[in-house]
């Protein structure tokens, strides 16, 4: 079989606006964590006649308490819900995908913490506001196929969800076409998930935590290995996460992804590392025992962390986010940012290499990403921050950033190459 494999760009959103906080909020929701540091959000128990599967605990009858976040007024302290715009809504990269014949075009976040499909669609109420995005007609595909029976829903810790339907239809990623991929049809998106310019998103990690019910779907990795879309010998994807920042290097900032193949200029020469994963979880998952910040080596006997490309900070414990931030002239924790604070002052000399291990082998983060948004009074919100009470490191695009990415489904290994990014810059734009 004849394989097309091409690079996939990731396309850098204009409208996207950092906020290191926004990010912060938007993950305790992704991953549904408690905050261990202080600061406005928390995370408390709502008594629920519906409860969402593997959340709380039954509380009499059909209620349940469930982990909800919350948010502590400024004034008199009391726990209330969480605004939409109080956290990250939007994503700062999407890659173009086209679904059904003839194709329609979307832009789509892609996401190795999350195994769904999913698009904006006709089959969204009329109120909802549409401008700005690629709505997908499965009326107007010849190829398309509804799952009878079939849904699924995506909800995260302060009851924000987005539900819909399910059907199948060919996908075609970077020239590669999926037949018969498992698409899902946006009905219903809350606030949180129709504020951003994206047009839904394509998960990466394994189909284990896939929400279409009442029986998971491949995702399109699966698929494409299945059908023989990518070679035999090559059952992986790339990601090469570029930035703004890296318009000076050799690579001027390129940013794509691979499948099927790695991609030489990103190896540069180099041999990948690899570790086994654990993806029992749904999640690519590995050994992260040891971190270094300066030339300070710490030990971190049982620790594992993910490789998560839909997140664009990196969370660790906090003893080691205070070892970091304890290394870096200046810097502070706010508790109204809820995070770890730079100076924006900083040079490059002044700031330590921090590296986190992967299966036996460290990797640092550049420098110029240890920095992340503008947090005012003249301080940068850090690239990394507190994990809370998650039992594992969430490794974003903050360490990604500074190496080239190979996960490698069939084999069930992570592998990373060192990427060549000689010129560091600190700096980050001014809040707009």
């Amino acid at each position: 079989m004849s394989h097309n494999l091409t690079r996939v760009k990731r396309v850098h959103n204009p409208k996207y606006q950092p906020s290191g906080l926004k990010s912060y909020v938007f993950l305790l929701n992704k991953y549904n964590f408690g905050p261990t540091k202080p600061g406005p959000y928390f995370q408390g128990g709502k008594v629920q006649q519906k409860g969402k599967h593997g959340l709380g605990r039954l509380f009499g009858g059909k209620a349940q308490v469930q982990k909800v976040l919350q948010k502590r007024n400024t004034t008199d302290g009391q726990p209330g819900d969480v605004p939409a715009e109080d956290q990250q809504n939007d994503s700062q990269y999407l890659c173009t995908v086209t679904v059904g014949t003839p194709p329609q075009t979307f832009k789509l976040d892609f996401d190795t913490g999350s195994a769904d499909l999913w698009v904006w669609s006709t089959e969204l109420p009329k109120s909802t506001n549409t401008s700005g995005h690629n709505v997908f007609d499965p009326k107007k595909s010849s190829t398309f196929k509804k799952t009878v029976g079939s849904s699924w829903k995506i909800s995260y810790g302060d009851g924000s969800n987005a539900s819909g339907d399910v059907g199948t239809d060919n996908v075609d990623v970077g020239g590669l076409v999926i037949q018969k991929q498992s698409i899902e049809l946006a009905k219903t998106l809350s606030a949180q998930f129709s504020s951003g310019v994206g047009d839904g998103l394509l998960g990466l990690a394994f189909g284990s935590i896939n929400t279409v019910a009442p029986k998971p779907v491949a995702t399109p990795v699966e698929n494409m290995i299945a059908q023989t879309d990518i070679p035999k010998i090559s059952e992986l994807f790339t990601a090469y996460l570029g930035s703004y920042k890296d318009k000076n290097d050799p690579d001027h900032g390129a940013s794509f992804y691979t499948f099927g193949y790695l991609d030489e200029k990103a190896l540069n020469g180099q041999t990948p590392y690899y570790t086994p994963i654990d993806n029992s979880k749904g999640f690519w998952q590995f050994n992260s025992t040891t971190a270094s910040v300066g030339s300070k080596k710490i030990q971190r006997a049982g620790n594992t962390a993910i490789a998560d490309t839909g997140t664009t900070l990196a969370l660790v414990d906090d003893s080691l986010c205070k070892a970091i931030y304890d290394a870096i002239p200046g810097a502070k924790y706010d508790d109204q940012q809820q995070g770890y604070l730079i100076p924006s002052n900083i040079t490059v000399d002044q700031l330590p290499v921090v590296s986190f291990d992967v299966g036996g082998k460290e990797f640092a983060v550049q420098k110029e990403d240890l920095t992340f948004a503008d947090a005012g009074d003249g301080f940068t919100y850090g690239g990394i921050q507190s994990r809370g009470d998650l039992p594992f490191d969430i490794l974003g695009d903050t360490w990604l950033k500074g190496i080239y990415a190979i996960f490698d489904q069939g084999n069930k290994r992570f592998g990373a190459v060192v990427r060549d990014d000689p010129t560091q810059d600190p700096s980050v734009p001014a809040s707009q």
